[in-house]
């Protein structure tokens, strides 16, 4: 059983990383992930031709059609979030969104969220479903305008730049006890879909809820996800990206790099703050600064990430 002070220090190191600064560069090099300020990274790509190829940025958690307190206006918001990713100095040849792209999964916030997502320049966009996406049950609406990649599943794999990414749907399945769960069919066409690949082969996995345990007791975890670490462990470098709880918490486990993302709609308690999840309201001044996005370059000769987080100011 977990101790009150082993309780209240796990909540403290979680808040810690939940808190931390935009401007820190993550480099995920033969599975450890090391630290580097912002001052060091810029004084660092000074003295370099290129601080890693672009490959692609993470964007999460749009929740377009969310009416309420903590953000009156996410299309603001988004659009926002879009002009950073169109700022960068080089544009990423891809976007992937890890879910809750609506708020109610309602057709004309999907239509508004298609129009705000035409407008980043940069290539193709990647999508797997939030619970948000799925409120009613089989996700007509999502599976009707994303569903093509997957055949409806929600989850599949591509390859780009010398990296295999794995796209899995953890939000069609809950277990009891409020976790994520992804299934045993999925599970297993994730076993054959790794079997053929090189252990040097660098892999990005998605999905929309953790799927390392966060904080159970508010069901930020999938419950069967040991099954899925068990088959990519062999790989040397293994980042896996997943949004839900609209903060930055990062953990390394062996040669597997975990990162969730800030929302683009509003923050989120840190775990274990308060009666549980759900929309925090903060200062109007203070938001921008809690939303966000995550680019991922390519360093060296395809054995390296590097994970940058950016807010909106």
């Amino acid at each position: 059983m977990t101790s009150e002070s082993t309780l209240h220090s796990r909540r403290g190191a979680l808040k810690c990383l939940a808190a931390g600064s935009a401007g820190t560069l993550f480099v995920l090099s033969g599975g450890v992930l090391l630290p580097m300020g912002l001052t060091e990274a810029a004084a660092r790509d000074a003295g370099s031709q290129t601080a890693g190829t672009p490959l692609f940025v993470q964007i999460s958690d749009s929740h377009i059609g969310f009416k309420g307190e903590a953000n009156p206006d996410v299309p603001q918001t988004v659009r926002r979030s879009v002009d950073l990713v169109n700022r960068l100095p080089q544009p990423p040849s891809l976007v992937i969104h890890t879910g809750d792209i609506t708020h109610l999964s309602k057709a004309e916030e999907f239509d508004q969220a298609q129009q705000l997502f035409s407008a980043i320049r940069a290539g193709e966009l990647h999508t797997v479903p939030g619970e948000h996406d799925v409120i009613d049950g089989p996700g007509k609406e999502y599976f009707g305008r994303f569903g093509a990649a997957s055949n409806n599943r929600g989850y599949y794999s591509f390859d780009h730049g010398g990296v295999h990414f794995i796209a899995l749907n953890n939000v069609m399945n809950f277990k009891p006890n409020g976790l994520a769960a992804l299934g045993d069919d999925q599970l297993s066409w994730l076993e054959d879909d790794l079997r053929a690949r090189s252990a040097s082969t660098p892999i990005v996995v998605f999905a929309h809820m953790p799927l390392w345990s966060v904080y159970e007791p508010w069901g930020w975890g999938t419950g069967d996800s040991g099954r899925a670490f068990s088959a990519l462990r062999r790989f040397g470098s293994v980042a896996v990206l997943n949004g839900h709880i609209h903060q930055i918490v990062r953990k390394v486990e062996g040669n597997i790099t975990f990162h969730t993302a800030r929302s683009m709609a509003y923050p989120q308690p840190a775990a274990g703050e308060g009666s549980g999840p759900g929309p925090l309201k903060v200062p109007a001044d203070r938001l921008p600064g809690m939303l966000g996005v995550t680019s991922v370059s390519i360093v060296g000769d395809h054995d390296a990430f590097s994970l940058s987080d950016a807010t909106l100011v």
